[in-house]
């Protein structure tokens, strides 16, 4: 019987910001793919034996000493290559053609002119051209031997090549992001079609294999979960609880710093309804006693950080024989490890992580979700049965609701927090706007303001409004929403929150912005 790990692509980066959304799109149409840094020692090309290989773009230039070189193992492989934008550019050249910097930068949508109708873009357009994404500032001026233009645009009259001989192909252009047209039915035909790769990645059968190797490792064994609540450990739960039932245990740490009725959420899903062991260890109290007079943000999330690892360490004490921790690891994770110490992607954001756990835990890793993507996780979520409604909830981040509480955090300013961000969700979803925007909350400032309400004076916090549409959460656009729907959320969170005078509105994008205030 076939792997689902058997037909693959290699996904070689050379730093794009672009790069796993390569891997995403490939995943989507059932090919499983992995992503590894230019520079990775060639035994582990030779070792992962994909059906083909994809050059990722990059911030650097093929042009001088500075450019990173294709492995001459990836050419040793003997498979379908596909270059995009740098990784098309170092082809031409190290095959060689010329590559020269040009005035005529392209950054942004171009049309594509289809030169050639029989090639790796046929069939992706019934006109003769496509509007694609481009980011570049270099161009091919003269193809390797063997090879022949089959895409152009105004300033890139080589914007793609092919040597269909020799299976190696070259993109100027951005197939992975959305807004080229076209561009998942291209990875779609190169992986299955040119690189004959099987649909073994689906659901079912990721769950199955993972379940399979849960069941291998633990054996017998009992397993603690760290559950949070949030996408991730949710999966893990209900993925482990299917594969080895009453061997996990889960212990829920309630800080005190979660959405409104998110902890009772919590243990009515998996304890009630899943029949998941879990350990509710109420700790608000704890967690604002060491946040106390701490207005600075990232002190913030390093006391939260070392507080939880305290609970949690406290309530896993008190069990016998466990051998075994699960954690919600996933892919990007791994990818970010290693990129951050290649130092090949030029960092664009810092990961923001609550803290690890203590060394003195010896126990062995069980990561059964450190091969997927967050939207593989959440596909993942729906079929073991978890809600729809909590495994696509937009982003939390991990310290709760302390980094959206500007300055110290008070158990006062978390219960108004909470209900101010309750009311805006819940007025996203009635107007049918939740899902149309990719992550909304609301923000405690540390300034006060004079408001009337009634005949009576108001002098009391200030709560922003904040809504964003991002497609990777690395730039967004503040979310347009209508001004009738803005006002009624801001009279509701006055009128029922009585410590509220004023209620504003974030119009800043990312970047400068961040998407979160802290």
């Amino acid at each position: 019987m076939m792997s689902l790990h058997d037909d693959r692509l290699l996904i070689l980066d050379f730093g794009s910001q672009y790069t796993q959304l390569i891997a995403r799109r490939v995943r989507e149409h059932g090919v499983y793919s992995e992503i590894l840094p230019c520079d990775v020692d060639p035994l582990r090309i030779r070792a992962f034996a994909p059906k083909g290989v994809i050059l990722s773009g990059g911030p650097e230039s093929t042009i001088g000493a500075t450019g990173w070189k294709i492995p001459n193992e990836v050419y040793d492989l003997k498979v379908p290559l596909l270059g995009i934008c740098y990784g098309m550019q170092a082809l031409a050249q190290e095959l060689g053609g010329c590559v020269e910097s040009s005035d005529l930068r392209e950054f942004g949508p171009a049309d594509l002119v289809i030169e050639k109708e029989e090639s790796l873009l046929t069939g992706l357009t019934d006109k003769g051209s496509l509007s694609v994404w481009m980011s570049h500032g270099d161009r091919v001026t003269q193809l390797p031997s063997g090879f022949k233009v089959i895409g152009s645009s105004d300033h890139a009259p080589i914007a793609a090549m092919a040597d269909e001989e020799r299976a190696i192909y070259g993109l100027q252009f951005h197939p992975e992001v959305t807004h080229t047209e076209g561009g998942s039915e291209l990875l779609e035909k190169f992986a299955r079609v040119i690189c004959e790769c099987g649909r073994e990645w689906t659901p079912e059968n990721i769950i199955n294999d993972a379940i399979t190797k849960a069941r291998e490792q633990v054996g017998d064994g009992q397993v603690l979960l760290g559950l949070s609540g949030g996408v991730d450990s949710s999966v893990v739960a209900a993925l482990l609880h299917r594969a080895i039932g009453d061997q996990l245990v889960c212990v829920f740490v309630d800080n005190g710093l979660l959405r409104l009725n998110e902890g009772t959420q919590v243990m009515e899903t998996f304890a009630q309804n899943l029949g998941v062991r879990v350990i509710r260890a109420n700790a608000e109290e704890r967690f604002l006693t060491a946040l106390k007079g701490e207005p600075d943000p990232e002190r913030k999330r390093k006391i939260i950080g070392k507080t939880f690892i305290k609970v949690f360490e406290e309530q896993a004490a008190q069990l016998k024989d466990i051998r075994f921790l699960a954690q919600g690891t996933i892919y990007p994770d791994v990818i970010e490890s290693a990129g951050g110490a290649s130092g090949k992607a030029h960092v664009i954001k810092s990961h923001h992580n609550v803290g690890g756990l203590p060394e003195e835990m010896r126990m062995e890793l069980v990561e059964p979700l450190r091969e997927l993507f967050k939207d593989e996780v959440r596909i993942l979520g729906v079929t073991l049965g978890l809600p729809k409604s909590m495994v696509y909830r937009h982003p939390f981040p991990g310290p709760g609701l302390a980094v959206r509480i500007l300055g110290e955090v008070q158990k006062h300013s978390a219960d108004i927090l909470r209900k101010a961000d309750h009311i805006f969700i819940e007025e996203l979803r009635r107007a049918d706007l939740y899902d149309k925007v990719s992550q909304a909350f609301a923000v405690f400032l540390s300034v006060k303001s004079v408001g009337v309400v009634g005949d009576q004076r108001r002098y009391a916090p200030v709560i922003a409004l904040r809504a964003v549409e991002t497609i990777d959460f690395m730039t967004a656009r503040w979310a347009h929403l209508p001004y009738e729907f803005i006002e009624r959320v801001s009279s509701r969170i006055i009128n029922e929150i009585e410590d509220v005078s004023r209620v504003v509105y974030d119009v800043s994008s990312k970047p400068p912005a961040t998407i979160e205030w802290e």
